[in-house]
């Protein structure tokens, strides 16, 4: 059976194998423990070393055994094209030989679109990458980098039906080629309306909810210009890497220097008018690409699709039937891409089956139960006992760690390296927000049993937490902490053979009557998702967790009564 590896070198590496039609992938960042695994210097090669040697240890082969290796490519060089020996030569030079020799290079954009159309079970579907920026145009488009791609994806072939161009536009001292990047655009903002500490994306898409995008919209909207056909430009410099020019707003200049000294209320709105000006651009671009396709699926990927309340919005308004964003949208994702692609392109093989799940890395191996950490009991061997007993305690309202299974592969917590809460008061999401150090605005995900999810919000959600959706107005006094202040939540639908939450879903629903979870990532603020079972163990105790199951071993704080009782006294 051939094998295919996938690589990405660059912020957040990551490495993805394929053997017998089954996925292994892991990102780098899960073991070095900085959050997407920046290098040292900007434009620096990282290679996935600890995640690569997983990959092939998990699949039980050698290097040796690999018959493809595909690497997304990001060098900006706009003389050199799209495949660059170069480049191909410096990456080699990082791998084992056996695996170097093999080694092609792929568009960025194309291993971003294929991370999703080739797990989408779609057999035509259009593709959409947007982010800050990806690989060179090269000699058939002219200068400049990928930023908007529109995909006419097939098994048998991938055309590309959009690019966004550099455009030429008068400057103080002449024309200037301005190549616009939402990515940049959404980054620049966010910088100035979001304080230091706290992740900039992200954040800002959360204050939005509080903010009015009428008081700032006017003036965002001057700064994006859109198009026939799908074009998208903004004004130089936001939709350029740019960190100091002064944002004028209400004659105050607004910098990454000075946001702290913005009133909150304003940084909201100033938050609203962004998102708003960010997802009526995107849906414009794919309304062109649903013209140009003639087809009902659309494919999302890239860095941007990691804006949920984007998602939602192209969900409903982009005029395609289904929306199916890739597992993985950001740049670790691309190493899937890559994969699936030798698999199925360059070898000819079937698809890999569609995933309900992205645990395709490691298991956290186990739990040293013969160091019980300090303030803490053991329960070993629960077995299937461990299910109702962790459910016991969320129903009485107790924080608990969960590991279980192989890891997670992406941004995204699915119930493998969770902290897990009763999603019903509003005092858990402030007590959360306190335990994992972020912002109080910030809200928490649901994992709802999917049969169920239609019945607490308007649409069925996403198996990778991808997008919002509205929360049925019936319900939300019952999940307040998982319904975000614009009455939204992030909701994760956990299909019947989820090997992480499934049991534990179902054995609180029938405790409680609730089909759901507040899911959030187990990891300390500004570190990666953890690992292992014992990096598990120091991240509970560090953060106070009233309780921590990792395989069938229960963990729970001297504060918290035997959960044994507590099984009994829920029932």
């Amino acid at each position: 059976m051939p094998t295919v590896l996938g690589l990405n070198f660059h912020h957040d590496t990551a490495a993805a194998l394929v053997l017998d039609g089954r996925l292994y992938a892991a990102e780098e960042e899960r073991w070095s423990g900085v959050k997407h695994n920046h290098p040292t210097r900007k434009g620096t090669l990282t290679a996935p070393t600890r995640a690569l040697q997983w990959c092939l240890e998990a699949a039980g082969i050698e290097p040796e055994d690999v018959d493809a290796v595909w690497v997304a490519s990001m060098r900006p060089n706009p003389a050199a094209g799209w495949w660059l020996s170069e480049e191909r030569e410096e990456l080699a030079a990082l791998l084992p030989a056996p695996l170097g020799e093999h080694l092609r290079l792929l568009s960025h954009h194309t291993a971003h679109v294929l991370s999703g159309y080739l797990l989408s079970g779609h057999e035509h579907a259009a593709g959409l990458v947007i982010d800050a920026g990806g690989s060179s145009l090269g000699a058939d488009f002219g200068p400049g980098r990928e930023r908007i791609t529109g995909y006419d994806l097939w098994p048998d072939r991938i055309d590309r039906l959009h690019q966004g161009m550099p455009a030429v536009v008068p400057g103080p001292v002449g024309p200037r080629r301005v190549h616009s990047s939402l990515g940049h655009f959404y980054r620049n903002l966010a910088r100035r309306v979001i304080p230091p500490g706290d992740e900039p994306e992200g954040s800002m898409m959360a204050l939005a909810a509080f903010g009015d995008p009428q008081r700032y919209g006017p003036h965002i909207r001057e700064l994006v210009q859109l198009g026939d056909e799908g074009e998208i430009r903004i004004d130089h410099p936001w939709g350029a890497a740019d960190s100091s020019t002064p944002l004028l707003l209400d004659g105050r200049a607004w910098t990454a220097d000075n946001v702290a000294e913005q009133p909150e209320h304003k940084r909201a709105d100033l938050a609203a008018a962004v998102q708003e000006v960010f997802a009526e651009s995107v849906v414009h671009i794919a309304r062109h690409l649903q013209r140009l396709a003639r087809t009902s699926a659309l494919v999302f990927s890239g860095g941007c699709a990691l804006n949920s309340h984007l998602n939602g919005r192209l969900a409903a308004e982009s005029g395609f039937d289904t929306l199916f964003v890739a597992p993985a949208p950001h740049d670790a994702g691309t190493a899937v891409g890559a994969a699936l692609y030798g698999w199925h392109y360059q070898l000819g093989q079937e698809r890999v089956p569609v995933p309900t799940d992205a645990a395709w890395g490691p298991d956290p191996g186990a739990l040293p139960t013969a160091t019980v950490p300090s303030g803490y009991h053991a329960l070993p061997h629960l077995g299937p006992g461990l299910a109702p007993t962790v459910a016991a305690l969320l129903a009485e309202h107790r924080i608990v760690g969960w590991v279980q299974g192989q890891l997670e592969f992406g941004p995204r917590a699915l119930g493998h390296r969770s902290i897990l809460a009763h999603p019903g008061h509003a005092a858990t999401r402030d007590r959360l927000n306190a335990i994992k150090k972020r912002a109080a605005y910030r809200p928490f995900a649901p994992a709802v049993l999917a049969e169920h999810a239609t019945e607490w919000f308007m649409s069925a959600g996403d198996p990778f937490m991808n997008r919002v959706a509205t929360v049925r107005r019936c319900r939300a006094d019952r999940i307040a902490a998982v319904t975000h202040h614009d009455g939204t939540a992030r909701v994760q639908s956990v299909a019947a053979n989820h090997q992480g939450l499934r049991d534990l879903l179902e054995q609180f629903r029938d405790l409680t009557g609730l089909p759901l979870l507040l899911n959030t990532s187990f990891n300390r603020k500004g570190t990666p998702i953890l690992r292992t079972a014992e990096q598990a163990v120091a991240a509970a105790v560090d953060l106070r967790l009233d309780a921590l199951a990792v395989g069938d071993t229960l963990l729970f704080a001297d504060h918290v009564p035997d959960p044994r009782a507590a099984t009994l006294r829920t029932r």
